[in-house]
């Protein structure tokens, strides 16, 4: 799916820088991902064929600079490959294409909708989304799918994604104590999958029902 050639002789993802070294200049672009991939830690507890990357970069070439998503999700790769963990995501180690990206615009536009857009378009990339917080006109969560080449913006709240078989979109809840709105995951009948938080909150409650006393079992 690259459509450029690599050079004989490929580094490493040990052997590559696991940073660009630029702060993230907001922290949704931490939390907002976090939540994502809380998520797919419960609903996908059993798979071990995805891995969600958070502020890591894609190296798609030896000699260019990676790609930095705020997230970014592959699927059929290895979870995890040893304890020390991925530094950084090498497409000619991992052969796969993330199939989803995700960027959150801060106040510093970073050109998400121009220039980052037709990066991972030309990457093969085939969900590209963009969540901010502060438009007001338009949509503040796009996604958009590549489609013959090219990104088509979808249509649709939340907007299912058939070959993730998981949709996403975005709804007033509360997460890492802060009440606003969060991106989350919805299944194929557009119900939207619990935070740990709050399946721990069910778990306590059904205990409740049951004349538990939830801090007992601690």
């Amino acid at each position: 799916m690259l459509n450029y050639n690599l050079p004989r002789y490929l580094p490493s993802a040990d052997e590559l820088p696991d940073s660009d070294e630029t702060p993230v200049d907001n922290e949704l672009q931490e939390l907002i991902p976090g939540l994502l991939k809380a998520i797919l830690l419960i609903i996908w507890a059993e798979r071990m064929d995805w891995f969600f990357g958070i502020d890591m970069g894609i190296y798609y070439h030896p000699e260019k600079a990676p790609i930095v998503p705020d997230g970014f999700l592959s699927l059929g790769v290895e979870r995890f490959y040893d304890e020390e963990l991925r530094p950084s995501y090498v497409l000619w180690d991992e052969k796969v294409v993330p199939i989803l990206v995700l960027e959150v615009v801060s106040k510093k536009y970073r050109k998400e909708y121009s220039t980052k857009l037709e990066e991972y378009q030309d990457l093969g990339v085939l969900y590209y989304i963009v969540y901010s917080s502060r438009r007001r006109r338009k949509p503040r969560l796009e996604v958009h799918k590549l489609v013959n080449g090219n990104y088509e913006l979808q249509s649709g709240h939340p907007v299912w994604m058939p070959e993730i078989g998981l949709g996403i979109g975005c709804e007033r809840g509360n997460y890492s104590g802060v009440t606003r709105e969060w991106l989350y995951w919805y299944d194929a009948e557009g119900k939207r999958y619990l935070t740990p938080e709050e399946q721990v909150n069910r778990l306590a409650q059904k205990l409740r029902e049951l004349g538990i006393d939830p801090n007992s079992l601690r």
